[in-house]
């Protein structure tokens, strides 16, 4: 203890950083100063390095509002940063939709129209197999409002291998569970059959439940119908395929689907917006008319409703093709290595010591576990993680032994020059520590 208090800089020197010096202007000495005594605490108390203090008082001086960020992990759809990043038309809607908007209002008429009319048009037109649609604040709520609307006071049959945890320490049982309806679990963790769904089928059925295990793989012995085979039980069918596949994509020919899973007989199907659809934050609900509006006339709906803005991001996502999302996953390695033999150039030139190495990238957001994507990186020292995190834009890349890797893939091509910027002010920074 006594030796790593001893290396714990002192305050006026931590003061003089640069970066820090450059903020007490904005901030003012005292909050800067606040921000440096609470870094040295934790320092102290053995939460974080004490090398770590200057970078520490950055982070909680730049935790005042959301900063942009530079994805360099090579997880395309990456939880901590938001997800999808959303495309040009996405943010255009966002910002016209920012004012006063026609989102419950028929021009046309003058009265008041259905909410979000476009939005659901939009959907309906990108999964034809979807008799009907609605739109809710995330995949869980619709998850939630599934579970509530058809299932209340009834059972849900699940198989044991699909009871998952979705992150951030929720789990799927609980999750159902808190909405009133029972669990009744079928087969084992890693198989289930079709007469064990059947042998649990009864009158106080509200559901079969299938979910794709979008964030983990079983392999070996293993096996579980498909929603095909378990159309034909006599209950409803209420399908969670996670990613948000809308429909097929060759790029990840084993990811379910929403249109491939209501055409072998889903009657119901859920998935997330922000994630493989590159759109804003949501739960789609797709399925037969009957059972979505009794989900959409629910009373709980009301509470887990779309705003505005989510509205129009999604409507613009799914009506222009194009969005980081698709991009970086069907990125070409060609162009990769390109931008990054440019990058490296750029930085030699500032002095940074860089390379450019093969590496695998990963699409994330619990989608496609294990596929593997090839992807190029920049590496540079392990000692610039800390000064990019902190910079202006941040930067997040991932430690690989000694070095610290820049994975192009996530990169949208229009921010490579601010990268090189960023990755050089990083080495001076580190150089003047």
């Amino acid at each position: 203890m006594t030796d790593q208090r001893r290396r714990i800089p002192r305050t006026d020197a931590v003061l003089a950083d640069p970066r820090l010096a450059e903020l007490t202007p904005v901030f003012g000495r005292s909050r800067v100063k606040a921000a440096v005594t609470a870094a040295q605490r934790r320092a102290r108390d053995g939460e974080i390095d004490p090398e770590l203090v200057a970078e520490t008082a950055l982070a909680s001086l730049s935790d005042a509002g959301p900063r942009r960020v530079i994805n360099a992990t090579g997880v395309v759809v990456h939880t901590n940063l938001g997800r999808a990043p959303l495309s040009g038309p996405a943010l255009e809607a966002v910002r016209v939709a920012a004012g006063s908007t026609d989102v419950e209002l028929d021009l046309v008429t003058g009265r008041r129209g259905r909410r979000g009319r476009g939005a659901l048009a939009a959907l309906a037109q990108a999964v034809p197999a979807a008799e009907a649609v609605h739109v809710v604040n995330n995949n869980a709520a619709a998850l939630v409002l599934a579970a509530t609307a058809l299932a209340y006071g009834k059972e849900i049959v699940i198989s044991r291998g699909e009871l998952v945890e979705i992150g951030a320490g929720f789990r799927l049982p609980e999750l159902l569970e808190s909405t009133g309806a029972r669990l009744r679990e079928v087969g084992t963790t890693n198989r289930t059959t079709v007469a064990d769904y059947g042998a649990a089928i009864g009158p106080a059925t509200g559901f079969v439940l299938k979910v794709h295990p979008s964030n983990y793989r079983v392999e070996g012995f293993a096996g579980t119908p498909g929603v095909g085979e378990l159309a034909g039980l006599g209950v409803p069918v209420v399908g969670d395929i996670g990613s948000g596949l809308l429909r097929p994509e060759p790029a990840l020919p084993a990811e379910p689907d929403a249109a491939t899973w209501l055409e072998q007989g889903a009657d119901l199907v859920t998935a997330s917006g922000d994630k493989l659809l590159g759109g804003p934050q949501c739960g789609l609900l797709l399925g037969r008319t009957g059972l979505v509006e009794r989900l959409r006339t629910h009373p709980l709906a009301r509470a887990l409703r779309v705003d505005k803005l989510t509205l129009a991001a999604l409507e613009a996502t799914l009506t222009h093709a194009a969005n980081p999302t698709r991009a970086a996953l069907l990125a070409d390695l060609p162009t990769l290595r390109r931008r990054a033999d440019e990058l490296l150039l750029l930085l030699h030139a500032d002095g940074v010591k860089a390379d450019v190495v093969d590496t695998v990238a990963a699409v994330g957001g619990g989608g496609a576990p294990g596929v593997e994507l090839p992807s190029v990186a920049v590496t540079v020292p392990l000692a610039l993680a800390g000064p990019l995190r902190t910079g202006t834009p941040a930067v997040v890349g991932r430690a690989a032994a000694d070095r610290y890797l820049l994975d192009l893939r996530a990169v949208a091509p229009d921010d490579d020059g601010d990268l090189a910027a960023a990755v050089a002010a990083a080495w001076e920074a580190a150089a003047c520590a």
